[in-house]
This record gives C-alpha cells, sequence and structure tokens, in this order.
C-alpha cells in the first residue's frame, strides 16, 4: 500500500512540474513577438535607407534588439522539450525571408515605401507565427 502511495504522490509531481514548466514557457511567445515588432522597424530601415548613417543606424538597432532578447531569453529556466528544433526552425524561416527581402527584392522592386511594408510584414510573419504556436501549447 505504501509503494502505491509513492507511485501517486511521484506522478503527481511529476504531473506539477509538467504544468509549471508549461505555464513557465510562455516567455518564448513574448521573445518572438518582440522579435516580430523589431522587425517591422529593421527592415524599412534596411530598405529605405541608403549610406553610411544607415548601415550604422541599422547595427545599432539590430545588436539593441538581439542583445535585449538575448538577455532575456538567457534568464529563463525553463525550455519546453523541442524547443532547439522549433527554434531554429523559426529563425532559419526567418533568415531566408530576410535575405530575399533585402537583396532580391531590393534589386527587383526597388527602395519603394509599399515594398518596404510588404517586406516589413513577410519577415515578421514568422516570429509571429511561432509567437502564436507558442501561445497555444503553454495553456
Amino acid at each position: 500500500m505504501q509503494e502505491t502511495a509513492k507511485a501517486v504522490g511521484a506522478l503527481g509531481r511529476a504531473a506539477g512540474l509538467e504544468r509549471a514548466a508549461r505555464q513557465r514557457s510562455g516567455w518564448y511567445a513574448r521573445y518572438l513577438w518582440a522579435f516580430a515588432a523589431g522587425q517591422l522597424v529593421l527592415v524599412p530601415i534596411a530598405v529605405l535607407w541608403h549610406g553610411p548613417v544607415s548601415a550604422v543606424v541599422f547595427a545599432v538597432t539590430n545588436a539593441l534588439l538581439v542583445t535585449g532578447l538575448s538577455v532575456y531569453a538567457a534568464r529563463q529556466r525553463v525550455m519546453r522539450r523541442g524547443f532547439g528544433v522549433k527554434h531554429g526552425v523559426m529563425m532559419g524561416s526567418w533568415a531566408t525571408v530576410f535575405a530575399l527581402t533585402i537583396t532580391v527584392g531590393t534589386a527587383v522592386f526597388g527602395h519603394g515605401v509599399p515594398f518596404a511594408a510588404v517586406g516589413a510584414l513577410a519577415c515578421a510573419l514568422a516570429p509571429a507565427v511561432g509567437a502564436w504556436t507558442e501561445m497555444r501549447g503553454a495553456v
């Protein structure tokens, strides 16, 4: 009888840990929403501005965004199973869209404001979808 009680107690603690991990893993959704919002600023800077001043503003803004998000992520204690794969796929998707937006899009569509707006939304799409799916899984 005592063994059964110990087993039930262990299962209860395991369920509690899983529940806590799911609730605390919502930080990644906030991380991705901030990254998506950053794209709405960074992509127009990269597409519309020209010259060395734009390169410096882009580099500083991007460094601040990446540093802030990296510090925030490093301070989190909980990472869900499959986090590395999900993050890798999301960042790979974002990098592909970003590279296409900056290189091909700028060469083909020029430096127009409509293209910058569409490019910014396209670059923000991958992190926004990742944040949405993370919010659904954290509940």
